[in-house]
């Protein structure tokens, strides 16, 4: 049996130890908004955060997981509507097919908590291993400073 608190909340699973969160996460614990995209970790669709680094969740196993702490875009807001990075991509309309834009979202997040005022180049850099294929990266960028910028007035209060 492995613990490990996900989105908050402690959980415990009992599966073979090579088996991957992601499968975890959409096949025994029903949160579905963490994509599979490639199954080899390059495009991103389905990123978390595994103890506060954006990691993803194909190449995790649960062999790494006890008492990790695993935060997915179900747990993003805390229970507190919606995050400033997800009230960004709404306000610069992000999304077209949407598949890839939990990932990008946890990877935007990510980046803002390592740095809260990222210049353009910042954003191409840490955003470079998410893939989208509707082309939306100018838009995710906007969104991107934004959400700084929505972080940033909030701080300042």
């Amino acid at each position: 049996m492995t613990s490990f608190t996900l989105n908050g909340a402690p959980v415990e699973v009992d599966l073979p130890a090579d088996t991957p969160l992601l499968w975890i996460l959409r096949d025994e614990l029903r949160m579905t908004g963490t994509k599979y995209g490639c199954g080899v970790a390059q495009c991103g669709a389905c990123t978390v955060l595994f103890n506060g680094q954006a990691f993803r969740s194909c190449q995790l196993p649960l062999s790494v997981l006890q008492d990790a702490d695993v935060l997915t875009i179900e747990g993003l807001s805390g229970g507190r509507g919606i995050s400033p990075v997800q009230q960004a991509w709404i306000d610069h309309q992000v999304a077209q097919c949407g598949y890839c834009q939990s990932g990008q979202i946890m990877q935007a997040t990510w980046l803002l908590q390592q740095n809260p005022d990222p210049s353009d180049e910042d954003i191409d850099r840490a955003m470079s291993g998410n893939l989208c294929r509707c082309g939306t990266y100018p838009r995710i960028r906007d969104a991107i400073r934004s959400a700084a910028q929505y972080m940033r007035d909030a701080r300042d209060g």
